[in-house]
């Protein structure tokens, strides 16, 4: 096991109960990378800059600069990605600094224009006919791995998100509507996925399969042979197997039935807040890059817009001495319009999806 060289700088006290206050509600792999950020600048200043003893002998140039140019200009070359979250980590932790011992200037020191832009990284939702080809084969081999997977395809879940399900995961919510209880996940949130009787049926299948095992399953749905980290390589060979069964050649993985999905319900009409809730994001900008919209979807759109064109203002009515105000109740009132009411808009429920014939 490779062991950390130990370091010491006068600064470390600062950024680590900087670090600390900024990861407190992050996950593991979030906490690691502030640490490895403040250790990677002190170790720079250290070694190149053994003068700086205190915060405010911090200055952009040399310091701060010389540290951009020490990353970008490391061997083997750092990933555009790598090199824009280490300048994110430590812009946030000179914040976070700057703000508990009062020196204003540290926040101007790094920007989060000095990280270079990430590639955009577009939706990757599965052909058609990879879709159904994949779901086919799965549902032939009919085994714990397979039926994982299409119940990761049939809410859209993430992988680690599925092997973490309880055994009682399928929740009641009133006559013939269910959802899926997601745990704690990659956000630190939990939510409640609508499904239909298919996706009934599998976690049925999944609960089936659970009790013939040799191993204890615990309080999952999912026994774990060893530990969660080999559950999720066995799910994820399992999709490349099917997929290679199906004679589908070019790499395709799990978390493409994510992107699928999340097409699906917006071709469905479910809204795009509606998409972000059932996909368990915090951000627009997210939801954004799973979806794909293409020029069928775009035509479909524009002529349903202007075969039933809700968003058009009836005419003005003359205003009324008793409604001559010019508060936004006396607009509506002007224009015909009344506000919505809780009970105008219809509860979010995606489409049922039917499995493909074996």
């Amino acid at each position: 096991m490779r062991r950390r060289r130990p370091f010491d700088h006068p600064l470390k006290p600062f950024f680590e109960r900087s670090a600390e206050s900024l990861t407190t509600a992050l996950g593991d792999a979030s906490v690691k990378g502030y640490h490895a950020t403040l250790r990677r600048f002190l170790h720079y200043l250290g070694a190149q800059h053994p003068e700086v003893r205190r915060l405010e002998q911090l200055r952009r140039d040399p310091h701060v600069l010389g540290w951009l140019a020490q990353i970008r200009a490391h061997v083997p070359p750092l990933a555009k990605s790598t090199v824009a979250t280490q300048v994110l980590y430590l812009h946030r932790l000179l914040e976070d600094v700057a703000f508990t011992r009062q020196i204003p200037t540290l926040t101007h020191l790094l920007s989060r224009e000095d990280a270079p832009r990430r590639e955009r990284k577009h939706p990757r939702p599965l052909l058609p006919e990879q879709d159904q080809r994949i779901q086919q084969e799965l549902l032939r081999r009919n085994d714990l791995p397979s039926n994982l997977l299409l119940l990761q395809r049939h809410t859209g879940m993430r992988i680690g998100e599925c092997v973490d399900l309880a055994a009682d995961c399928l929740r009641p919510l009133g006559p013939d509507q269910w959802a899926i209880h997601v745990p704690l996940g990659k956000l630190k949130t939990e939510r409640l996925v609508p499904v239909d009787s298919f996706v009934c049926q599998i976690v049925e299948r999944l609960q089936s399969l659970r009790s013939q095992s040799t191993a204890d399953p615990g309080a999952f749905l999912l026994p774990r042979l060893r530990s969660r980290e080999t559950l999720i390589r066995r799910v994820r060979a399992a999709f490349r197997d099917a997929a290679a069964a199906a004679g589908f050649t070019t790499r395709l993985v799990p978390h493409q039935n994510r992107h699928t999905y999340a097409t699906e319900m917006l071709r469905a009409g479910v809204t795009f807040p509606g998409i972000m809730e059932l996909l368990g994001h915090v951000s627009p900008d997210m939801t954004l890059l799973y979806l794909e919209i293409t020029q069928p979807d775009l035509q479909r759109e524009y002529h349903l817009a202007r075969s039933q064109p809700r968003h058009l203002v009836p005419s003005t009515r003359a205003l009324s001495p008793a409604s001559s105000r010019a508060d936004l109740p006396g607009l509506l009132d002007a224009t015909g319009r009344r506000p919505a009411c809780p009970g105008d808009v219809p509860p979010l429920s995606p489409r049922r999806l039917r499995p493909a014939s074996p």
